[in-house]
Formats: structure tokens, sequence, C-alpha cells
């Protein structure tokens, strides 16, 4: 079996991912991440207010849920692996990513945001996930006037300072409380599932689901797609590769972490792939002092959807 916690250490892979990019170091980057209100806790993982002042950032956005977004500074675009690229407008919907994409933006750039849960996605914007998955939207095109109303006002307060993005972050929270609508219950119970499905495990049995979900295993598969944009199968691919790298950025591994590892994946090369493909990093980077944004976006308390 391949020693997994010691790869990360000799394994040097692609450099920066498969992007190329000159990432920004993380003495310039700043990121709270702000626990949501209880009242929207099914619907936001967290809340957040990002910083970065110089002229150039990059840095790569792992796979990830979707987000509402305002954009108070910073210019720039989000590169995609299809071969578009989307800008970020000054209140933005980042829906789900199917894949890491870098991010490219002339500074100084500062974002303040929610992390939608699918069922935060699903009520919040009534699309389905995999026909809008891997965008970066004008947030009116989806939400509609009111949203821009609201980021428009914020993005003027913050840059005046008469508002802290914490009180931005928290803004935010109170309009998805205002904003979100019930879902068909029985589509939300499987969003329930489906989360618990992902979190049992880093290979989760496609039959276990089935079992448990209270729909054909056609209806579980179009279901899975339309809340989390993508088939139960890649869903749980994504998520291994997540999850596979929140437990490699840990100092140290415990010989039952190591084992699914090992157990997890075809050989150490597979690892590399998934990992890059989805968190935007080879293994050997998942520790670097200089990706603060990355280590934070797969830690655990940011998949806790899943039980982590």
């Amino acid at each position: 079996m391949v020693n997994f916690q010691e790869s990360i250490i000799t394994e040097s892979g692609i450099e920066n991912g498969e992007v190329g990019l000159d990432l920004t170091p993380s003495s310039l980057i700043t990121v709270d991440y702000i626990a949501p209100p209880a009242a929207i806790s099914d619907f936001v993982t967290t809340l957040y207010h990002f910083r970065c002042d110089e002229r150039k950032f990059r840095d790569i956005q792992p796979s990830s849920v979707g987000h509402l977004a305002l954009f108070p500074f910073g210019k720039g675009e989000m590169h995609f692996r299809a071969g578009h690229r989307d800008p970020n407008y000054e209140v933005s919907v980042m829906t789900p990513l199917s894949t890491a994409n870098p991010i490219i933006v002339d500074g100084p750039f500062h974002v303040v945001g929610a992390a939608l849960t699918p069922l935060g996605w699903a009520s919040l914007t009534g699309l389905h996930a995999g026909d809008h998955r891997d965008r970066l939207r004008d947030a009116c095109e989806i939400l509609g006037d009111d949203v821009a109303v609201m980021g428009d006002d914020l993005n003027s307060h913050y840059r005046a300072g008469t508002k802290t993005g914490r009180e931005c972050a928290m803004a935010i929270g109170e309009y998805i409380r205002g904003k979100v609508k019930p879902i068909n219950s029985r589509h939300a119970e499987l969003i329930k599932v489906v989360n618990n499905w992902l979190g049992s495990s880093l290979n989760p049995d496609l039959c276990d689901l089935l079992a448990k979900a209270a729909y054909s295993e056609r209806q579980v598969q179009r279901l899975t797609e339309r809340y989390f944009g993508l088939s139960p199968q890649a869903l749980a691919r994504k998520y291994r590769a997540l999850r596979a790298a929140a437990l490699l950025s840990f100092p140290q591994l415990t010989p039952e972490f190591e084992a699914e590892l090992g157990e997890a994946f075809f050989d150490q090369s597979h690892m590399i792939r998934e990992i890059n493909r989805f968190v935007g990093r080879t293994p050997s980077r998942l520790r670097d002092p200089d990706s603060p944004y990355l280590s934070e976006m797969i830690a655990p308390k940011n998949l806790r959807e899943l039980g982590s």
C-alpha cells in the first residue's frame, strides 16, 4: 500500500496544478470565516470576508458549492476547464463548480460572501445545478434586481468604511434568510440522504445510496444532478478528492485515516490526478503555507454538509 503521508513530501507533480500560476503568498492574504446564524445554517455552509491588497491576485478555487459574493474591490476573471472565462461582477453568483478553477484579478481584491449548501443553492436560486454549473454570473440574472440593491448598498458602505466585512457578510446572510423558498419535501430529504452518503466513506457505494433513497436509480441520478450539479458517482469522486486533500493537509495522519486513503485510490498517481483536478494542487502543495484560501476552503469545517 502506498504511504500517502510520505508521498505529499516527495511527490512534485504538476507545478501549481495544471494552470501554471504563480500563486499569491499567504502573507498577503487574510480570510475570516464567519459561522452562519442558526436561522440560515441549513442553507449556508459559511460566511466569509477575504482580502488581498496586492496589484495582482492569483489563486485556484477548489471545486465547491455555489456562492453569493460581493466584490467591492478587484476586477478579474475565473478561468474554466471548458475554455470559457467569466468576469467577477460586483454582485455575483458563483454556480456549483465541478472542478478547480484559476482566479486572476487586478487588485486590491476583497470579497464578502456566503458559501451555499446544496439545499441553499436550490432554495435560493431554484436553478438546476447541473445545467448551470461552472459559471460566475451576474447575480441579478439569477436573483433579480433586489440583489443588486442589497449588493450595491453593501459595496458602497464597505468602500466607505462605514460597514465592516463581517457586517456585510451578516447582511448577505439576512438577505438569504428572506429570499430562500421551500423546495419539495421529498427532494429535501434526498439531499440529506445524499449528504450522509457522501460523508460515510471516501469511497461510498452507490448501492448504499439507492437502498436509502425513496426513489428509483434513474430518479436518484436525475435529482442528484439537479441539486448537486453532478451524478452520484461523479459527486462521490469530487468529495473523495476534497476530503482526501483535507486529510493530507493535516500535520500527521492516524493509521486509520492513512489506511482509508490507501483504499480510496488505485495508486499514488491516481490520487495526485484526482486531487489536482478537484482541488487545484498536487498533494505536495496541500500543506503549502502560501495557500491559506485553499487550506480554509478544504477544511473539514467547510465540508460540514457531509457531516465531516
